[in-house]
């Protein structure tokens, strides 16, 4: 296990994001997926709501821990992960709304493309603000 744990920790901080990365977006694809069953189609914004409040804790603890390795303050990063989920989220709802509406994509290969399409900005704002490490 130490072993594993070594390796792991060995890869760069982004390769580490895109992993865990592609792990929580399933996560939070499949609670959209799950939403949008419940829901029906039509209330895919309220999907991506919810999918987004459930699954938000699972992707904090994975990148508070398993990629950036914060020791910070567990409440002050979480308060700033939020922040900028919030930022992504919006992002998100408008590509989605965009893809859905102008584009007449299905609300489900939208998403998938929504995901990817805010990818670099929520990295880039977890690393920055998120889980910055103070000098």
């Amino acid at each position: 296990m130490q072993n594993v744990k070594k390796i792991w920790f060995n890869l760069s901080n982004k390769v580490r994001f895109f992993i865990i990365g592609g792990f929580n977006a399933g996560v939070s694809y499949g609670f959209y997926v799950l939403f949008c069953l419940i829901l029906g189609n039509s209330n895919y914004q309220a999907a991506l709501v919810l999918s987004w409040i459930f699954s938000s804790i699972i992707s904090f603890t994975t990148q508070k821990y398993l990629v950036f390795q914060s020791e910070g303050n567990w409440y002050k990063e979480y308060l700033r992960c939020c922040l900028t989920w919030s930022l992504s989220y919006v992002l998100n709802a408008l590509f989605l709304e965009i893809s859905v509406k102008v584009l007449g994509m299905n609300v489900f290969a939208a998403q998938i493309l929504s995901t990817f399409s805010v990818a670099v900005f929520t990295y880039v704002l977890f690393k920055k603000f998120a889980f910055k490490v103070s000098s």
